[in-house]
């Protein structure tokens, strides 16, 4: 990151408390922002107003708006795979597909009427199992991308599931989850959708074969052929429609991916099936209306009222300025307890780089270490590190204003906890503080001496506020597009490609090779440590 003064504006930044900038009034209200359903207060950031001024200035000058018309226009800046990157464009309108997709957009307007028709008729009954059933579990197999993005909404967006169709997902290759999922299904009433661009990947190929061998070794095969079941309750979306039809799918059942959609992004996609099949095509459409708002938001407003920039932005003066290594992300909600997780993989995932995208090396970080979980667990875990160690923490918290259930109080005491946590986190407890405390809980003042440095709190931490008004499809896709926004305006700003992931294949190509050693190879390229290891496990398994 080349901003000119950076090191002097960290000095001055260090020098200072948060809580001292509210000394202007009007803080709160110009450091917050409405948008899409969203309201963003950022005024607990380590930052004044000249230096978010710079940041702002420092953007236009590295031609941020250029690269985000470039994304939206369809240019292929995915630049090491060659590719666009328009998962945008699946929640716009079809006259934006259009426009942007030309020809290609037939063959997406289609796959988004098949998904609708799908749905409509296994939630309705029309489309039954080969027992003649209606279905009453969805199992979806998939791993990364293809299955991240539909964890995180089936999670959050559960007060609009149906009670008559669960949805599984299935994504860990450990035998235990296999069991785990079959044993709460009946084949007579399963769906079954793999979800797998080439139709290859390992982990999700092997539970597929798992979840194919179950039901074959399930089916009443004196009634039901078993050819027949493959066809009628399995479904795929992959560009491989030749190993789907291999594997007993039929083609009619297989819907297509696209190789400008990249997995961590591809919710919107027919890989969003699963989750329409949960919550119905209504409310589908509003998750991606509510992702269609944030886009238009972000192509369109000017930096200084621009969520996704402001938040890229007061997140690289945390890591890039202030030097704090780690993003935490407390949802205050239980059903976004996911959305952590998710977005590891969406954050670091994307922008987990060392080069820039002319392949020379960074002399800055980049991406955060992200972590977190839902709020309340939270504050009796790892945030008595974030309030008592030496390492500042910038947090992420979310909260809706209405909760998903009728228990008020408990929301009540929720929003509470929220609210206090980032005013704790910013203003800390100073040693002169926590020994007034104890005196006034009848301490000696020697006794208050020896045990206030146990209790003081660095404070001094910054955090946003993400409020929504109340956890719904168009609110959690307005969520999630915020994120994707923010995650690329940071790859523009650090010149690196956020959309490819070439980090992830490494540990797959090393997997084949040393699968191939326990199966009886040889590979001498292999380090002692692994090769002993790999003894280890031939001789717990294969030689009792």
């Amino acid at each position: 990151m080349e901003l000119s003064n950076a090191s002097q504006m960290a000095l001055q930044a260090k020098e200072r408390t948060i809580a001292s900038l509210f000394t202007n009034d009007d803080r709160a209200k110009s450091m917050s922002i409405k948008a899409a359903s969203l309201f963003l207060d950022y005024s607990k950031q380590n930052i004044n107003d000249d230096e978010l001024a710079t940041l702002f200035s420092w953007a236009k000058e590295q031609k941020l708006t250029e690269n985000i018309t470039r994304m939206f226009a369809g240019e292929k800046i995915n630049n090491t795979e060659n590719r666009a990157v328009l998962h945008t464009v699946l929640r716009a309108p079809n006259s934006v597909k259009q426009t942007i997709l030309k020809t290609e957009a037939d063959e997406v307007i289609e796959t988004e009427k098949r998904v609708e028709q799908i749905v409509n008729n296994i939630r309705s009954g029309k489309s039954v199992s080969a027992a003649g059933k209606r279905f009453t579990d969805v199992l979806v197999i998939g791993i990364g991308g293809s299955f991240y993005g539909v964890k995180v909404a089936l999670s959050a967006l559960n007060p609009f599931c149906s009670p008559s169709l669960s949805v599984h997902v299935l994504a860990n290759i450990d035998g235990g989850a296999v069991h785990e999922k079959l044993a709460k299904l009946s084949v007579d009433t399963t769906l079954v959708i793999v979800i797998s661009k080439t139709f290859t990947t390992q982990e999700t190929m092997l539970n597929a074969q798992a979840v194919k061998q179950w039901m074959r070794s399930n089916a009443n095969n004196e009634l039901i052929d078993f050819s027949e079941l493959m066809q009628l309750q399995w479904y795929a979306v992959s560009t491989n429609i030749t190993k789907a039809t291999e594997f007993g799918l039929s083609a009619t059942n297989v819907l297509p991916m696209w190789d400008w959609v990249g997995g961590r992004f591809s919710l919107w996609s027919a890989v969003g099936l699963p989750l329409a099949l949960a919550i119905g095509n209504n409310e589908f459409s509003q998750l991606k209306n509510g992702a269609y708002e944030m886009d238009q938001h972000f192509l369109t407003s000017q930096f200084e009222q621009n969520m996704p920039v402001i938040m890229a932005l007061v997140g690289l003066w945390n890591r890039n300025v202030l030097g704090h290594s780690s993003l935490a992300i407390l949802p205050y909600d239980h059903g976004m307890r996911a959305l952590p997780g998710y977005l590891q993989q969406t954050d670091m995932e994307s922008n987990g780089k060392s080069v820039n995208k002319q392949g020379d090396h960074l002399s800055c970080a980049t991406a955060p270490i992200v972590f977190g979980q839902e709020g309340t667990n939270s504050q009796h875990a790892f945030m008595q590190l974030m309030h008592q160690s030496n390492e500042i923490i910038p947090t992420d918290f979310i909260v809706a204003l209405q909760g998903s259930s009728d228990l008020k109080e408990h929301h009540k005491v929720l929003v509470a906890n929220c609210f206090a946590q980032s005013e704790a986190l910013m203003k800390g407890k100073t040693l002169l503080q926590a020994q007034q405390e104890l005196i006034e809980q009848n301490f000696d003042k020697e006794d208050a001496e020896q045990l206030a440095p146990h209790k003081v709190m660095k404070g001094n931490t910054p955090s946003n506020m993400l409020l929504l008004d109340k956890v719904t499809p168009y609110s959690f896709g307005a969520l999630l597009a915020l994120y994707e926004h923010k995650i690329a305006v940071q790859g523009f700003l650090w010149n690196i490609n956020s959309f490819d992931q070439w980090g992830v294949e490494l540990g797959k190509q090393l997997g084949q090779q040393i699968l191939a050693v326990i199966d009886g190879g040889e590979d001498v390229s292999l380090s002692s440590s692994t090769t002993a290891l790999i003894s280890q496990f031939k001789s717990a398994n294969f030689c009792k």
